[in-house]
């Protein structure tokens, strides 16, 4: 028997949606179509954060309590309106990524499943210089958003004193992202450096809630500014995307002013539809202007500490320190 089917329409492009009654979200209930609308409604806002951009996809087919599909290729079978970019990975491996145009791609990628949508740093049509700066304020075990909060408002003090402006988004779970557009004049390796430039004036700053320590056993009960999430190849929820949790919480853009006293628990699948119907996208403005990294590549130039360990599926890197575990180090006697 064939499966049951209704059909949207996403910005002029009808979107099939099959088994459109099927529970995505156990905690509140939200089926498979209301995820598919959802992405229609937010759709000028999601393309916004995605247009472009190679972009991954985090698949759920059976809902937010099966395991995930992390698909960095688009399938093979896709309308001819869908664009794809090949993108390279660290292995020397490529794949046809999604290259978003639509509000439709997201819709007929909702369809297939996809919770959220993880895209590069970087435009198609430069793939090795990324266009974005993305700080992620990541809180540790024993912190949560209020910690997060603080950081965040720290890094937003740090960008005005370099006259740089910031966009912060809950992450969908205890952190904060903010995102500030470059020049596209640097490379992965220098935007990644421009990023540990900025935690360690931050952990400078607040030495007792902030972290840049890679190795989690470093860390302790303080927020952790990831730095890595500025590599090559890797990527985080872009803006507006679902998180593949029970509640269907989102990853929503606010402004500064909303971020003194938001509840990120507040935004869900079913909550920022109505907040961008009101609102609209209020980080509509975030293509205005590009800005400089010059200042914290000069902090890390003349930081003696160098660089910091790259995540685990890299190939060892130019200038990287050596990829041991402290704890390990100590074992074996070393520095």
């Amino acid at each position: 028997m064939a499966s049951p089917y209704i059909e949207l329409d996403a910005g002029g492009r009808t979107i099939k949606v099959s088994n459109p009654d099927k529970i995505y979200f156990p905690d509140i209930g939200a089926t498979k179509r209301e995820l598919v609308e959802y992405y229609i409604s937010v759709g000028e806002g999601a393309v916004r954060a995605l247009r472009d951009r190679p972009t991954y996809l985090k698949r759920h087919p059976d809902g937010v309590q099966t395991d995930a599909i992390y698909q960095k290729r688009l399938p093979a079978r896709h309308p001819e309106w869908m664009q794809t970019v090949t993108v390279r990975f660290p292995s020397g491996r490529s794949a046809d990524a999604l290259r978003v145009t639509d509000p439709a791609d997201l819709a007929y990628c909702a369809n297939l499943g996809t919770i959220d949508f993880h895209p590069w740093p970087c435009r198609a049509d430069d793939l090795d210089h990324p266009d974005e700066l993305r700080i992620d304020v990541d809180p540790q075990p024993g912190t949560g958003f209020e910690e997060a909060r603080t950081v965040a408002f720290a890094v937003h003090d740090l960008l005005g004193e370099l006259g740089v402006t910031g966009f912060p988004k809950t992450s969908g779970s205890r952190g904060i992202h903010i995102n500030v557009r470059i020049e596209r004049r640097w490379t992965f390796t220098e935007v990644r450096h421009a990023a540990i430039a900025l935690a360690r004036e931050v952990e400078r700053r607040l030495p007792d809630l902030v972290t840049s320590a890679w190795w989690k056993e470093e860390r302790g009960e303080k927020v952790f500014i990831d730095y890595n999430q500025n590599a090559r190849d890797r990527t985080v929820a872009s803006a507006y995307s679902v998180r593949a949790r029970p509640h269907a919480p989102v990853s929503t853009p606010v402004t500064w002013e909303e971020l003194r006293t938001v509840d990120p628990a507040s935004f869900d699948l079913r909550t920022v539809p109505v907040r961008f119907a009101e609102l609209g996208d209020v980080h509509a403005a975030i293509d205005d202007r590009a800005f400089s990294l010059d200042a914290l590549l000069e902090w890390y130039e003349v930081d003696e500490r160098g660089d910091m360990p790259y995540p685990p599926n890299y190939p060892k890197m130019p200038g990287e320190p050596r990829r041991v575990q402290p704890s390990k180090r100590k074992r074996e006697g070393g520095a």
